[in-house]
């Protein structure tokens, strides 16, 4: 369902510019469209929900959410879809702007079920999954608020966030809440493009822009836990003679996917999935899925003889009997919507992943690889949402260590941090695809670090290609270091070099003057 198409039919048609369509306008434009006149009491009933003689644009979005779970029994989808496809050809760029509906619902139900019982939130839910409602709500930017902290707790000081109980904010502290939420999900490892605080405001004018916000919010949600260290089990996922530490450098989609593939061997079923689209858009490997992780409570495979509809209804049923709260619909499934298909497999795995407790050699296993300290562990995570948040393109830092064993994650960080320091075509290696040209482009990095007067003591590429924890550490803490110093000059009144102890002088400062205990 594309929105942004259906809201300029319906503005085509809504010829007084009102927030309504009335009879009048249905009938030109039904003849317009060469459509029966005589359909109009059949249109009106289905979908003039509350009688008024009159379509407002909410009515209009829910009617076609109906004809597409029920069928079109007035002609309505038709005639709207043609008043699509008529603006389509006449928009000079070749096409209208569209996103979708079906992604808005799957978001919004999954807000509802996760704030539904947030306090705070009384006054915003339930959101409406059937129409635009979930703009209208994150508009004030307290929802984002609570669900940023959820993914990651604490991220905003609730203190610091503009709210009253029942709404009404200024538009001053509207956009003051919309840049706390911009630079806690940069924190949290987000990537923020062209997005600014004012389109999160104005998200009903903006809302592929919001959606795309709110995607990378949800995912990291579902996903933030889909790792060795939080789910150790996932150790019986390794290949044969596989190195566990390319287990432990898999992003969470991968991981997803192997399981997935995992239960499916154990199934003894041949299909296995190499993506969340077309490998399971009949239903047929969730079904064995469930089988899997869920026989235990009423999952079989019967489905698997059923038809493609029916088949993908009884999967929401079965991922709801192993306590799963699916946002997805049978439509997203048998559509292959990647992202929705995607979230919906998360929702499984942190439902029931169906995999053996680690035994004693394994834990022994592990524990060599997953030793560091808590404080290795806090810099690790900090540096690595630094990075993602500098909005690099094509970088994305899942795991420090192994993703810049290659170099070239590095050399990206240098040459946005002190642009064009880098000489791409002379000195760097594009396809490290051996240890040699790997280390070739972390001793370059290493030398741009010389350059730039970072400490780099007995620090050489191969250290970073061996994934010397310590000195990818030590480096990476210096980069960021060097970049913050650099930005809080660039900000400065007389633009003077901006040191360490300028630094703790203010936070000394700030503490003092403060009324904290």
């Amino acid at each position: 369902v594309q929105v942004a198409g259906f809201r300029a039919a319906f503005d085509e048609w809504n010829a007084d510019g009102n927030a309504h369509l009335d009879q009048g306008e249905m009938l030109t434009a039904m003849k317009g469209l060469g459509v029966d006149v005589n359909a109009l009491g059949d249109m009106l009933k289905q979908v003039d929900a509350n009688n008024d003689g009159n379509i407002d644009f909410d009515e209009f979005l829910a009617a076609l959410w109906q004809v597409k779970q029920s069928g079109d029994a007035s002609g309505f989808s038709n005639m709207v879809n043609k008043q699509v496809e008529l603006i389509a050809i006449k928009t000079a760029s070749g096409g209208v702007k569209s996103y979708s509906q079906d992604e808005v619902t799957a978001f919004a139900n999954h807000l509802n079920y996760c704030l539904g019982d947030d306090p705070k939130l009384k006054y915003l839910m339930p959101i409406n999954p059937s129409n635009l409602d979930l703009m209208e709500k994150v508009a004030d930017g307290v929802m984002l608020a609570r669900f940023i902290n959820m993914i990651e707790s604490d991220t905003i000081d609730w203190r610091a966030v503009n709210y009253k109980k029942k709404g009404g904010l200024n538009q001053y502290h509207v956009i003051e809440n919309q840049n706390l939420n911009i630079a806690a999900a940069k924190a949290i490892g987000l990537r923020i493009y062209n997005l600014s605080a004012e389109d999160l405001r104005d998200a009903a004018k903006n809302p592929i822009l919001v959606l795309g916000f709110m995607w990378q919010a949800v995912k990291m949600q579902l996903l933030g836990n889909i790792n060795l260290k939080s789910n150790p089990e996932l150790i019986a996922l390794l290949d044969d003679g596989e190195d566990m530490n390319s287990l432990l450098a898999l992003p969470p989609e991968e991981l997803l996917k192997r399981w997935v593939n995992y239960h499916l061997e154990k199934e003894e079923y041949p299909t296995r999935i190499k993506n969340f689209s077309s490998d399971v858009k009949d239903g047929k490997v969730y079904t064995v899925l469930l089988k899997s992780i869920g026989g235990n409570k009423g999952c079989n495979r019967d489905p698997l003889e059923w038809d493609a509809d029916k088949r993908c209804n009884q999967v929401i049923v079965n991922a709801q009997k192993i306590g799963a709260k699916p946002f997805i619909t049978k439509q997203d499934i048998l559509s292959g919507n990647d992202k929705l298909n995607m979230a919906f497999v998360a929702q499984l795995f942190n439902t029931c992943p169906g995999l053996a407790p680690v035994n004693v050699e394994e834990q022994k296993e592990l524990a060599g690889l997953l030793d560091d300290d808590e404080g290795d562990s806090r810099e690790e995570r900090a540096f690595r949402m630094w990075m993602n948040s500098l909005g690099i393109k094509d970088v994305y830092v899942n795991n420090l260590f192994e993703d810049v064993r290659a170099g070239l994650v590095l050399l990206k960080v240098i040459d946005k941090i002190e642009p064009g320091s880098v000489k791409w075509k002379s000195k760097v290696e594009r396809k490290p695809n051996n240890k040699f040209k790997k280390i070739n482009n972390t001793n370059y990095a290493v030398d741009l670090g010389k350059q730039m007067k970072l400490t780099m003591v007995n620090v050489q590429g191969a250290d970073i290609t061996d994934r010397n924890k310590k000195l990818i550490l030590g480096f990476t803490w210096q980069l960021m270091r060097y970049h913050l110093l650099k930005f809080l000059a660039s900000i400065s009144v007389d633009g003077k070099k901006v040191t360490d102890q300028d630094v703790l002088a203010f936070c000394n400062s700030s503490v003092k003057n403060s009324d904290l205990p």
